[in-house]
């Protein structure tokens, strides 16, 4: 594994900073125990954190991140906030389901491969996921990596990983790439919990 001198754009990345206490003034050996632990960003909505040894940054993309269609009407989704800080989003009945985002490839540490990785949960009661759900992610470039995942062979109860897709930022440095979920059938669906999307580093 590469190892990083210090974390990429560490500073212009933590102007976003939800803390008051995190400024340019802080020399970088006081930040690190925070970095490790990870750091809210825009509103809570993103948490960004460093690997100890290899100093590559990750991110967590959080599911108020997402453009989710219809999340702000009740009788679809549910808000909850279990034991992390920021806020998951159960589906309660809907047809169509659709979450996206944006995100910069250029504050990923150069000359590494990142995987994008959903994290959801079926509830006990969880139904309607007769159609496999799409996960996946287009690239600045325009190339889509997309995977259809079948929930009804999930389990229920606990919180899976689904990798959507990867991003090398020796070919990728710049631009905005997309994370997408979705399932578009006619099937009314319900007991999906969403937590948002990991962007972690594997070399």
């Amino acid at each position: 594994m590469e190892v990083q001198c210090h974390p990429h754009r560490y500073r212009s990345i933590l102007r976003g900073s939800d803390s008051p206490a995190i400024h340019d003034n802080i020399p970088l050996e006081k930040l690190y125990d925070q970095l490790r632990a990870g750091v809210f960003l825009n509103n809570r909505t993103v948490k960004y954190s460093v690997e100890n040894e290899s100093k590559k940054n990750c991110f967590m993309l959080h599911a108020r991140y997402f453009i989710i269609q219809r999340s702000d009407e009740p009788s679809c989704w549910k808000w909850v906030i279990e034991e992390d800080p920021s806020s998951d989003v159960v589906v309660l009945n809907v047809r169509w389901l659709d979450a996206r985002c944006k995100f910069e490839v250029s504050i990923l540490s150069p000359k590494t491969t990142y995987e994008v990785v959903f994290l959801i949960k079926l509830t006990p009661s969880a139904s309607g996921w007769e159609d496999p759900v799409h996960f996946g992610v287009t690239l600045p470039d325009g190339t889509k990596q997309e995977r259809k995942v079948n929930l009804k062979e999930k389990p229920k109860g606990e919180w899976i990983e689904i990798k959507a897709g990867e991003v090398s930022t020796s070919e990728c440095k710049e631009g905005q790439m997309e994370l997408f979920m979705f399932e578009h059938s006619d099937h009314w669906k319900s007991g999906l919990v969403f937590k948002g999307a990991l962007i972690r580093p594997t070399n």
